[in-house]
C-alpha cells in the first residue's frame, strides 16, 4: 500500500471508530468537520431525521484574505455558532470526521466554544 492510500486508510478506520460512538440528535446535533486543502467546512446534522441544519465554510465566512487557515478555521467556527443560535441550539457534539484534533480543527472547535456553543 503507498503512503496516500495507507494515509487515507487509517483516516477511514478512525473516522469509523469515532461514528461508531457520536450520533447527532435534534436538541444536541452533531457538528462535523471537512478539511480540504484550501478550506474548511462544517455542518449541523440531525442523525435521527438525517438532515443537515445548517452549515458554513470557510468559503462563505466573507473576508478572509490575508488570514492564515487557521484563522479562517476560527472564523468559521463563529460563523457556525451565531447560525446555530439563531436556530436556538446552544449544544452540539464534536465529529472530527477521522482528523487530528489540531491545528484548523482544533480552532474550529475553539471558535464555535467562543460563539457559544458547548460540547
Amino acid at each position: 500500500m503507498d503512503r496516500i492510500k495507507k494515509k487515507l486508510h487509517r483516516q477511514r478506520r478512525i473516522k469509523q471508530g469515532i461514528r461508531k460512538k457520536i450520533n447527532g440528535t435534534g436538541e444536541r446535533p452533531r457538528l462535523t468537520v471537512y478539511r480540504s486543502n484550501r478550506d474548511i467546512y462544517a455542518q449541523l446534522i440531525d442523525d435521527e431525521r438525517g438532515i443537515t441544519i445548517t452549515g458554513a465554510s470557510s468559503k462563505a465566512a466573507g473576508d478572509t484574505a490575508g488570514k492564515t487557515p487557521v484563522e479562517k478555521a476560527k472564523a468559521v467556527g463563529i460563523a457556525l455558532a451565531e447560525i446555530a443560535k439563531k436556530e436556538n441550539i446552544t449544544a452540539v457534539v464534536f465529529d472530527r470526521n477521522g482528523y487530528l484534533y489540531h491545528g484548523r480543527v482544533k480552532a474550529l472547535a475553539e471558535g464555535a466554544r467562543e460563539g457559544g456553543l458547548n460540547f
